[in-house]
């Protein structure tokens, strides 16, 4: 079993509690947008890769404290401790670490590296389009939100609360997301699938509004 092979499959050990919204299957949509985003960009794969494997470990005991820590954090953390086993070097693991620890939209940390850039892209792709639709309401679902609130005062709400809508996430961050790329062809990817995720939660505005 090679490297990455061996890696992905502690990983998994990871989401054994994990959330639908932040779950294995997530992990493997984000790589597989890396793998195809790092060949035409001319990534090293190998760190790209590994980083994408890794970037959500930390996502767990997030969603367990509603927030109060940054999975970022937490997964590079966690990530240097498990690549550490594999006798790679402390170079290449930096390398990865940076990528796991600038992939959140909500952060400070900015990517640096082009691997890094490469997993923030693929990261917010999975969260537009829709895929990204359907991301949004499992997330809501899951913290016991309502369906639907197109009235939402973002300043007056909370996440994790039950106004954490799926519309909420889509004023929040979702509509920002195309304009927060930074490859050439996540940005390309990033047009369609928000002029999508646009038009469905336009359209379920007038249907709630009784209009179609």
């Amino acid at each position: 079993m090679d490297l990455i092979a061996r890696i992905k499959e502690e990983a998994k050990d990871f989401f054994s509690n994990a959330n639908g919204s932040h779950d294995w299957e997530h992990t493997e949509r984000v790589h597989n947008l890396c793998v195809y985003i790092g060949e035409k960009e001319k990534a090293d794969m190998e760190v790209l890769r590994l980083a994408a494997i890794l970037h959500d470990i930390g996502r767990e005991a997030q969603d367990r404290l509603n927030g109060d820590i940054c999975h970022a954090e937490r997964g590079a953390a966690l990530a240097r401790e498990l690549l550490r086993k594999h006798a790679i070097e402390e170079e290449q693991i930096d390398r990865i670490v940076h990528c796991i620890e600038t992939h959140r939209f909500r952060n400070s940390k900015t990517p640096q590296s082009k691997e890094a850039k490469i997993l923030f892209d693929a990261d917010k792709l999975d969260a537009i389009g829709a895929t990204g639709i359907g991301r949004a309401f499992l997330f809501a679902g899951e913290v016991g939100a309502k369906l639907h609130n197109k009235d939402i005062d973002v300043e007056n709400t909370e996440p994790y609360t039950k106004e954490d809508t799926a519309y909420r996430e889509f004023v929040v961050k979702l509509r920002k997301i195309r304009d927060r790329m930074l490859t050439r062809h996540g940005k390309k990817i990033a047009e369609e699938r928000h002029t999508f995720m646009t038009d469905f939660f336009d359209r379920l505005n007038r249907e709630v509004e009784g209009k179609l």
